[in-house]
C-alpha cells in the first residue's frame, strides 16, 4: 500500500478527495494536515510515499512545503490538487518536482488517472534495479497514451494470447501460480508461457519468486500486483 497524506486546509474539499482515494485501489490514507506546519510534522513523524497537496493555504503555501519537502531530503512524491491555474505556479509546482497536478475542479476519472498512473510507476520501478530506454519510455510516456500509436508486443507474443493469459491471471487475484499451471489453462508449453509472463513482470503487473528445492530446476512463483494495470491494457486493447 502506498502511504498518502492529503494538505488541504477546506474540510470539506479534504473530505471529497478522502473520498476520492478510498475509491482508488493500493492506497492508503496516513494522515490530513490543514497547514504548511501540520504537514511537515506528519512528514517528520511517518511514513508517507505520496502528498495530495494543495497551493492556497493559510500562512506559508503548498508550493513552500513542496521546497521544504525538498529541503529535508524526503523520498516522497507530490500530485497537486488545486484551483491555482496561472501558469507561473504550474511551472513553479513541476519544477518542485510534482508528478502530477490537478486542477479543481475534476472529475473522478481524472483523479483516478492520477493515481493509478502513480501506482503502476510504482509497482514497475520495484521490479527493477535498471531500465532500458524502452521501458524507460514505456513509464515517462504513460500519461500520453490517448496520442501514442498502439505499442507493438515484443517478437514472438501474440495479442490474442496475450489477452488469454491475462484473463487468467486476473482469475487468480493475489494467489501465486506456476508457469505450468497457467500454460494449461491457456493451451501452450511452458516455454513459450514463460516468455508472457516474464513480460508482464516487466510491466509491472506480477510478481515474481524463485523457490530452490532439494533437487531439480527453481521453481518461478507468480503473483499478480498490479490487477489495473494500464500498461497491459494498451497491449491487448
Amino acid at each position: 500500500m502506498i502511504n498518502v497524506l492529503i494538505v488541504e486546509d477546506d474540510p470539506m474539499v479534504a473530505e471529497f478527495n478522502k473520498k476520492y482515494l478510498s475509491q482508488v485501489g493500493g492506497f492508503k490514507l496516513k494522515a490530513v494536515a490543514r497547514s504548511f506546519e501540520e504537514a511537515v510534522k506528519v512528514l517528520k513523524t511517518s511514513d508517507i510515499q505520496l502528498i495530495l497537496l494543495d497551493i492556497y493555504m493559510p500562512g506559508l503555501s503548498g508550493l513552500e512545503l513542496l521546497s521544504q519537502v525538498r529541503k529535508m531530503g524526503k523520498e516522497v512524491d507530490i500530485i497537486i490538487v488545486s484551483a491555482a491555474c496561472d501558469i507561473q505556479t504550474i511551472k513553479r509546482a513541476l519544477q518542485y518536482g510534482a508528478v502530477d497536478y490537478l486542477i479543481k475542479p475534476f472529475e473522478f476519472d481524472r483523479f483516478n488517472s492520477a493515481l493509478s498512473a502513480y501506482r503502476e510507476a510504482q509497482n514497475f520501478m520495484k521490479q527493477k534495479k535498471e531500465l532500458s530506454q524502452t521501458e524507460l519510455d514505456q513509464l515517462i510516456l504513460n500519461n500520453r497514451e490517448e496520442n501514442q500509436v498502439s505499442p507493438q508486443l515484443p517478437k514472438g507474443l501474440d495479442k490474442n494470447t496475450l489477452r488469454k493469459v491475462w484473463t487468467k491471471v486476473i482469475e487468480m487475484k493475489e494467489d501465486t501460480f506456476s508457469t505450468s499451471e497457467i500454460a494449461r489453462y491457456v493451451g501452450i508449453s511452458r516455454v513459450s508461457m514463460k516468455k508472457y509472463l516474464s513480460f508482464l513482470n516487466k510491466l509491472g503487473a506480477l510478481q515474481v519468486e524463485v523457490i530452490y528445492g532439494s533437487v531439480g530446476r527453481p521453481i518461478h512463483k507468480y503473483r499478480c500486483i498490479d490487477i489495473e494495470n494500464s500498461y497491459i491494457k494498451k497491449y491487448i486493447c
